[in-house]
């Protein structure tokens, strides 16, 4: 049995319509029943909707007194039937495109806690598909994401300080510390809207940089940490820039400088945060490409997420490697392979995608990937 959660606030439309689209996906008999769990933050106007879908599923609301943000899943997964051995988490403007998550949750693996959904952007006509943001290959995005119910509540949950973003990055340290893994699997497809009521960007950032560098100072090995941290909020005053909310992440640095000592030093592994940034993933993938066909330079486009990681995982491997910006089309031409320059999940199928139409006569590699298993609009790469 699974149970849908998701936390909202003051957006009861966008509920509605999460609703419909589960109610969609018609009887849930074949993952043992479902149920839909609603945690309501202190909405001005609480939400009113009936008790069940009219597939059957019941529906609880639990009214928080305070807007207790991401952490407001914790409370839903506590009021969850006995029987709920999965909790797919989703956001008010998110939900599955159609019942593929049922076999996601059957065949998962013993040591799978996690499964990643492969999550769209509403496509407008004649546009191409487009993936969420966010996430590496053993990180999750919290709109589209199946839990363990066992394993979530013996880590916790969620950690409640954290707000909103980047409490996935923590959960996803913790599970992996504990000896679980976190699996992608594209046939877990979900729609996530985006809307943008409720979404502030300035205190976005602000989350952004204290919260991502909160994770950092918690799980990060000593010989790293300094680095990191840096490249963190260095690269988030970047974004600040270009999106003109430097007011927010100059209050998150304060955060962060008011609250970094307090953080819990639980430092991963060497072999366990190569996990969770993703340079496991990519040296497996990058290798195995070359094994099968050998290429000594690479041109990587599309930088993005964790760049730096692909770049130093091709390079152990003793294959120049170039990383392109807009417009310099002839380097990548001159180079014996193209590799997608992110570790994220979305837009490394979305470059993928791209690249095929820009390169046609080019080999594409992806920096990561389940065994067999690739994102649907990357499929266009191979």
């Amino acid at each position: 049995m699974i149970a849908y959660v998701f936390p909202t606030r003051d957006r009861h439309d966008e509920v509605r319509r999460t609703l419909l689209a589960i109610d969609h996906l018609g009887s849930h008999a074949a993952i043992g029943g479902a149920e839909v769990l609603i945690a309501d933050n202190a909405s001005a106007i609480p939400l009113d909707i009936p008790g069940a879908l009219r597939n059957g599923l019941p529906v609880h609301v639990l009214e928080r007194s305070t807007n207790e943000a991401a952490a407001a899943r914790n409370a839903c997964v506590r009021a969850a039937s006995p029987q709920v051995e999965w909790i797919v988490m989703l956001d008010d403007d998110s939900a599955p495109l159609d019942a593929g998550l049922f076999d996601a949750i059957r065949e998962a693996p013993p040591d799978v806690a996690a499964i990643q959904a492969e999550i769209f952007l509403p496509r407008a006509e004649g546009e191409p598909q487009r993936h969420e943001a966010g996430g590496l290959p053993e990180v999750f995005i919290g709109c589209g994401v199946a839990i363990r119910r066992r394993v979530f509540e013996e880590l916790g949950g969620y950690d409640a300080t954290f707000d909103y973003y980047a409490e996935e990055y923590d959960l996803a340290a913790r599970l992996i510390a504990a000896g679980h893994r976190i699996s992608f699997d594209p046939r877990f497809r979900v729609l996530h809207r985006k809307v943008s009521t409720n979404r502030d960007f300035s205190r976005i950032v602000r989350r952004l940089v204290r919260n991502n560098a909160w994770v950092q100072a918690r799980y990060t090995p000593s010989s790293d940490l300094f680095a990191d941290l840096w490249e963190t909020v260095s690269r988030y005053l970047l974004i600040a820039r270009k999106e003109r909310a430097v007011g927010g992440y100059l209050a998150g640095l304060q955060d962060l400088i008011a609250t970094i000592a307090d953080q819990p030093r639980t430092p991963l592994s060497r072999e366990q945060y190569d996990r969770l940034t993703g340079l496991t993933h990519a040296r497996a993938a990058l290798h195995a490409a070359w094994k099968h066909k050998p290429f000594a330079s690479a041109a990587v486009i599309a930088p993005g997420k964790n760049v730096k990681l692909i770049v130093r995982a091709l390079r152990e491997m003793g294959v120049e490697t170039a990383v392109l910006r807009p417009g310099q089309t002839r380097l990548a031409e001159r180079a014996d392979v193209i590799v997608v320059g992110t570790l994220s999940p979305g837009p490394m199928g979305d470059a993928a995608a791209d690249a095929r139409l820009q390169f046609p006569a080019k080999r594409i590699l992806l920096p990561w990937m389940e065994i067999g298993v690739r994102p649907a609009a990357a499929r266009l790469a191979a």
